[in-house]
């Protein structure tokens, strides 16, 4: 009875283990995506701090600052947190969870919607004009049929 209860336990542990990995994506620009932001032509990020903040900093080695966008709880116990974002040993500064939602995420949505709305457009141009020579080179082996037929 308890080998059968504890095969039990296993396979429903094992269910709910695959039932809580179902997929879900989270992206830049997402209001609940966290992770490291490209700050590239954006305006001046408001900061959780001016100053970075670095775990295990290397010796010896200039690291570039990354720029990150986390949970509260994540900033406030980094030393904890800093492996899950591979940044225990670089500088880091913490984005304002208010400039990710309010400056960064809107516009990086809106570039981002126009540069893939123009990629679809560009396909369905590609598509097209295959579609066309298609037609062109069907067009060109019936009139060959009856030139020689």
């Amino acid at each position: 009875m308890k080998k059968l209860l504890l095969a039990t336990l296993i396979a429903l542990g094992a269910t709910g283990a695959q039932a809580a990995n179902v997929g879900v994506s989270v992206n830049i620009g997402d209001p609940n995506f966290y992770g490291q932001i490209d700050i590239g032509n954006y305006p001046q990020p408001q900061l959780v701090s001016p100053q970075p903040v670095v775990i295990q900093p290397a010796v010896g080695v200039a690291v570039a600052p990354v720029y990150l966008h986390v949970p509260p709880a994540h900033y406030a116990n980094w030393r904890r947190y800093c492996g899950q974002y591979n940044a225990c040993g670089r500088p880091v500064y913490f984005i304002h969870p208010d400039w990710y939602r309010n400056v960064y995420a809107p516009r990086w949505r809106n570039e981002h919607a126009v540069h893939q709305e123009m990629r679809h457009e560009e396909i369905r141009h590609e598509e097209h004009r295959e579609h066309e020579e298609i037609r062109h080179e069907e067009h060109r082996e019936h009139e060959h049929e009856h030139d020689h037929g």
